[in-house]
């Protein structure tokens, strides 16, 4: 069937008409899925729901990194997620979203991470930001540096582009494996990796990554990262 498609698609005089057809058919079949579909992938919801499996199974410190005013998106606060943390404190840097409160930590993630900061927490926390940070390894690296234990990371995989002009921009959609390995290379485990795989929505990856795998090798949710996360939103398998 799908090859009589092509065929008449290529071969038609109608060609541009179905074309036109096809594309509208194309659009609003996404807006459907997205509509009927919209808990689950909708990124922020699911994210979310992610962050929720393991916020409050930490008793330490945390950080949310470049965490603006902390919200979820959806009427909460993610120091509410962290509900048995022993303290809880934001980092931002200026500009759009920047610092919003006095008690922010002022933190540039693209700069040298100050001394009394290093291994401060027990998590360091990060939900969509390195996406749109040039040096993307040296943020990676100062949020494993803020950790003693354990960071949370949620990179966009497919996403439109976005961007301040004047404050930041949007430079990378980091894959499972380029996440993985920024990780190790901070001696960092990744225990837990997932995506809100789908072929019409923006696609998020959520990883946990630990320096101490061992500890939490018997929590049930965690899995090691799956190389085929978010293949299915370009109709692709792993290996094509």
């Amino acid at each position: 069937m799908m090859k009589q498609l092509v065929v008449l698609l290529l071969r038609s005089p109608l060609r541009r008409p179905l074309e036109a057809l096809f594309e509208r058919l194309n659009a609003w079949t996404i807006e459907v899925m997205k509509r009927a579909h919209k808990s689950y992938v909708r990124p922020r919801n699911w994210s979310n729901a992610e962050l929720r499996k393991f916020a409050p199974l930490y008793s330490g410190d945390v950080i949310n990194v470049s965490g603006w005013k902390d919200e979820d998106k959806n009427g909460g606060k993610y120091r509410d997620y962290f509900s048995n943390a022993a303290s809880y404190s934001i980092s931002n840097t200026q500009g759009a979203r920047g610092v919003s409160t006095p008690t922010d930590i002022y933190l540039d993630l693209e700069g040298e991470l100050p001394e009394h900061l290093k291994h401060r927490y027990q998590i360091a926390f990060n939900h969509t930001v390195l996406e749109h940070i040039y040096d993307i390894k040296k943020a990676v690296a100062n949020i494993c540096a803020l950790s003693n234990d354990t960071v949370i990371l949620v990179t966009p995989f497919l996403q439109q582009v976005h961007y301040e002009p004047g404050s930041y921009g949007d430079y990378w959609r980091p894959t499972p494996a380029a996440i993985e390995r920024m990780l190790a290379d901070n001696g960092f485990t990744v225990i837990y990796q997932s995506a809100n795989d789908n072929p019409w929505y923006i696609v998020y990856l959520f990883t946990v990554a630990t320096r101490r795998p061992a500890l939490y090798a018997t929590l049930p949710m965690t899995r090691m990262p799956d190389r085929g996360l978010g293949m299915s939103a370009f109709g692709l398998s792993e290996g094509s």
